[in-house]
């Protein structure tokens, strides 16, 4: 992909050979390590969960790769510079973590400390990415929706496991099923494609949630305590996305 940012910073495109030992394209390279790292956290993973069965791994590690093909095939497209980045890599990163915990849920051994803390992991990290692109001046509309994605993934996979591995019903389905609920919506209302400001609720709601599907992974509440967690959690959701709704509503008049 060319890109005229490498002209108006003084540097060589993609295309530009190099001299010495450099790679010839960094953002491939970065693309190649990070999906090397993300591999080798699914592989972590499976050594602490001790679940066996090579399918059952093979599908977490082809999921990730389908996923990784994807961003890099996006990251051809639409992103904006030269090379991954720390904070992209971090969020691949995320997506293995959550792929991870696939298994045990096929398995029938979801939730549990380890999942749980496979999850904590993932959430520290997703407070990390965000701070590296800043700090690294890569910054795009891409590494906003690729955070955000991972997000959803994560709290997905989180959903089914408090689902199964509690006694949390419907309200755990929320939590990780809200977002793409709005998605889909956008197929029948176009309006709600209409970007939407940074505010600041959104970011803490979404951390309320997370957090939530993680303590609802641990055997420490009892089943009452469970579900009052689940409803309050899914009940921040839910107005969290229905004040969007009723603004992107307003704004399309």
């Amino acid at each position: 992909m060319g890109n005229p940012q490498h002209l108006q910073e003084g540097r060589p495109g993609r295309s530009a050979v190099h001299r010495g030992n450099a790679p010839a394209d960094p953002l491939r390279w970065g693309l190649l390590a990070a999906g090397l790292a993300g591999l080798a956290a699914v592989l972590a993973c499976q050594l602490l969960l001790d679940i066996s069965g090579a399918l059952l791994w093979g599908l977490a590690a082809l999921g990730f790769a389908l996923i990784w093909l994807i961003v890099a095939r996006q990251m051809r497209r639409g992103y904006p510079h030269g090379r991954i980045g720390a904070c992209n890599a971090v969020t691949l990163i995320r997506v293995a973590l959550a792929l991870a915990l696939v298994p045990p849920l096929l398995a029938g051994q979801p939730a549990g400390w380890i999942v749980a803390g496979i999850a904590g992991v993932a959430l520290v990290l997703d407070g990390l990415d965000g701070s590296l692109a800043r700090r690294q001046g890569l910054v795009s509309d891409f590494g906003a929706r690729f955070d955000m994605e991972a997000d959803s993934i994560l709290a997905l996979i989180l959903s089914l496991h408090v689902v199964a591995g509690s006694a949390v019903g419907a309200e755990g389905l929320i939590l990780g099923l809200a977002r793409y609920a709005f998605v889909g919506a956008m197929l029948l209302w176009p309006w709600l494609s209409a970007p939407l400001p940074q505010k600041f609720r959104r970011k803490t709601i979404c951390v309320v949630q997370m957090v939530a599907l993680i303590l609802l992974l641990l055997p420490i509440l009892t089943p009452d305590a469970a579900i009052l967690v689940a409803r309050l959690a899914a009940a921040l959701v839910v107005w969290s996305f229905a004040v969007d709704i009723l603004w992107l509503r307003g704004r399309a008049g």
